[in-house]
């Protein structure tokens, strides 16, 4: 909340008019904090305000769906926080209920809007790399704490849901098309019931992304996409700065000592300032959204089979 409502308030086509809380007190204190006009003592009060046209759901993940079909039929649209769903079946419910109701649901994958993957994008896909076959993720923090969210099972805990959707998202961007099948494995932390270290590979057809996250690993994140004459990383791809710019690395020459690697930096800026900018211009200029909700649901299922993938052992697929 203290990062993302405050970039919302830099928005240009966006205004933070209200903030609600199940506890009134504790809004009225975000509000006054943050400089917000008005504050609601349960989230329907803010549903039932007339002036209000879009929400913004950061709630634990078992609420994600519940709370953007009380706001679509409350004719309000909708960004949700990753991921969406628990389940891709989840997420699709969603579907008829934008199609039903005529408002906008997206998932808050703020990485899509920051210059630094359109970048990346934009080489991969005018060739600069050569024929993109491979990439790798890693994405880690520390937290045994079992009182967080991200600990509740119950909630939609562990690190692929939480962290490893990144990695997942990232790939079928880049490679611009959907796994054919998926393989996980997964380690499951035994007192707090929910995974801390995962692995996956998603095959694209001859092209390979690989990524592990984890929940209780020192705080790191790294992506390399490697092609056939060119190898790109991104040096701080998820958790992106707002003080200083972002760096990619992108090498042409092989050189293993760094000789011919080039430094592309890119303006300093603010990935959720960009996301809500983004998705207020899709709403008021019934224009495209930067992530549509049919992309939020092929990536809950690339999610679900590797859960399956490390129950069976076998590759899944995506469905």
């Amino acid at each position: 909340m203290n990062k993302v409502i405050p970039a919302m308030q830099r928005a240009a086509r966006c205004e933070v008019a209200a903030i609600a809380s199940r506890d009134a007190a504790k809004a009225r204190e975000a509000a006054a904090r943050l400089g917000i006009p008005r504050a609601y003592g349960s989230y329907e009060a803010l549903l039932d305000d007339p002036a209000i046209d879009a929400v913004y759901i950061p709630l634990p993940n078992h609420l994600h769906v519940p709370w953007a079909i009380r706001a679509a039929e409350a004719g309000k649209h909708a960004l949700v926080e990753k991921p969406i769903a628990l389940t891709a079946a989840e997420a699709r419910t969603l579907l008829a209920v934008r199609d039903r109701t005529g408002v906008r649901i997206q998932e808050a994958f703020m990485i899509r809007t920051h210059p630094q993957w359109r970048r990346a994008k934009a080489l991969v896909d005018a060739g600069e790399l050569g024929d993109v076959r491979a990439m790798t993720g890693f994405f880690s923090y520390y937290n045994v704490d079992p009182a967080n969210v991200r600990n509740r099972r119950e909630w939609g805990g562990g690190g692929l849901l939480d962290i490893g959707c990144y990695l997942v998202n990232t790939a079928r961007f880049i490679f611009g098309r959907e796994p054919v099948r998926v393989a996980g494995t997964i380690d499951d932390d035994p007192q707090l019931d929910v995974d801390r270290l995962a692995s996956m590979v998603l095959d694209f057809g001859g092209r390979h992304a690989i990524g592990t996250c984890s929940t209780q690993l020192q705080y790191y994140q790294r992506i390399q996409i490697v092609g056939t004459h060119g190898r790109l990383e991104i040096e701080i791809p998820f958790n992106a700065p707002v003080d200083r710019a972002c760096r990619l690395s992108f090498d042409r020459t092989g050189d293993l000592a760094g000789g011919g690697v080039e430094t592309i930096e890119l303006d300093t800026c603010n990935q959720f300032t960009l996301q809500a900018e983004a998705f207020s211009a899709a709403i008021l200029d019934d224009g495209p959204q930067p992530v549509p909700l049919e992309d939020s649901v092929a990536n809950m299922a690339c999610l679900d089979a590797i859960f399956r993938s490390s129950a069976s052992g076998r590759w899944e697929l995506p469905a």
